[in-house]
C-alpha cells in the first residue's frame, strides 16, 4: 500500500462528500495526501425556486470552492440529480475513476440509505470494487492490479442492518473546517436544505454570522453519530473518554473490496480509535 495513501470520496451530490467524510478528508489534506470528492450527480435537482439549468453550473462552482478550502479537487459529473440509476454507464464512470486517480481507500454510501441516488451509487461502487481488477471491462483505462480498500460513508440507518463501526476517527477538531466547506454549498444549505427543513427565518444575513449557523448546524447533525455509537466509543475509549467524544465520523469496511490488515488500517484512517476491522 502507498505510504502516501490516495482517498476517493464518491458521493450522490454536492456536498455529500464532506457532509459525511469531511473531517477525513481535512485530516488527508492536512497530512499532503491527495484527496479528491465527487458527485456523481449534476445537482439539478435540489432546489425549490431556481432552475434545473441554473442549478448545474451553481452547483458546480459551489463544489469547487468547497474543496479548494481544503486544497482537494472537486469534480462534479452530469448524471441527473434524482433519477440516476445503477446503470452500466455509472459503473462504468466509476470505474475509469477509480483507475485513473488510484485511491487507497475509496468512500461511498451504503446500498441501503433514504436517497436513491445515494443507494445507487453505493450500488455502483460495490459492482466496480472487482472490476477495476478486470482488463476486458473498460479496456480503454489500464486495469489495477489490485483494488483499493472501500468504506462506507456514517449514518443513522437500522434497516435492513445498521452501519458496522469498523472504524471510528474523532473529528472535533476538523469541525470548523467542515462547516467552512459546507458554507460554500450556498444554494443548499442557507436556501434548499432550510427550506427542507423549514428553518429559512432562522439564516442569519452577514457571512460570519452565517459561518457560525452552518456549524451550529452540522453539529446537530453530527453530533447524533457520537450519541448513536456511545457503546462502542466507550469500548474503545474507556467509560470516562467515550462518554465525552462528540464529533466522529465512522466507516465500515466493504467486504467486496480489498481487505485491509490492522496496520493499513491505521494508515487509512489516521486518528482511528481501536478498529474491529
Amino acid at each position: 500500500m502507498n505510504d502516501n495513501p490516495r482517498l476517493l470520496i464518491l458521493g450522490a451530490h454536492p456536498d455529500d462528500a464532506e457532509f459525511h467524510a469531511g473531517g477525513l478528508a481535512a485530516i488527508y489534506r492536512h497530512l499532503d495526501r491527495p484527496v479528491k470528492l465527487v458527485s456523481v450527480t449534476d445537482g439539478a435537482a435540489g432546489h425549490h425556486e431556481r432552475s434545473p439549468a441554473e442549478l448545474i453550473s451553481l452547483r458546480r462552482k459551489e463544489a469547487a470552492a468547497a474543496g479548494a478550502v481544503i486544497g482537494a479537487t472537486y469534480e462534479t459529473w452530469d448524471f441527473p440529480d434524482g433519477s440516476l440509476e445503477p446503470s452500466l454507464d455509472v459503473r462504468h464512470r466509476i470505474i475509469r475513476e477509480i483507475r485513473e486517480f488510484q485511491p487507497d481507500l475509496v468512500l461511498t454510501h451504503r446500498t441501503c440509505d433514504y436517497h436513491p441516488d445515494h443507494r445507487s451509487v453505493g450500488q455502483c461502487v460495490q459492482d466496480a470494487s472487482y472490476m477495476v481488477t478486470v482488463p476486458h471491462v473498460v479496456p480503454d483505462v489500464p486495469a489495477l492490479r489490485k483494488d483499493p480498500v472501500v468504506a462506507y460513508l456514517p449514518d443513522l440507518f437500522t434497516r435492513p442492518a445498521p452501519l458496522r463501526t469498523d472504524v471510528i476517527i474523532d473529528i472535533a477538531k476538523q469541525m470548523r473546517t467542515i462547516a467552512k466547506m459546507l458554507a460554500c454549498h450556498r444554494s443548499q444549505v442557507f436556501e434548499w436544505l432550510a427550506y427542507e427543513a423549514d428553518i429559512l427565518q432562522t439564516i442569519p444575513d452577514g457571512e460570519q454570522e452565517k459561518l457560525k449557523w452552518v456549524q451550529s448546524w452540522v453539529g446537530g447533525y453530527v453530533r447524533q453519530r457520537a450519541d448513536r455509537y456511545r457503546r462502542e466509543l466507550v469500548a474503545r475509549c474507556g467509560d470516562v473518554n467515550g462518554r465525552e467524544i462528540e464529533f466522529i465520523e465512522a466507516f465500515e469496511i466493504s467486504e467486496y473490496a480489498r481487505q485491509p490488515d490492522e496496520a493499513s488500517v491505521r494508515l487509512l484512517f489516521p486518528n482511528a480509535m481501536n478498529s474491529n476491522a
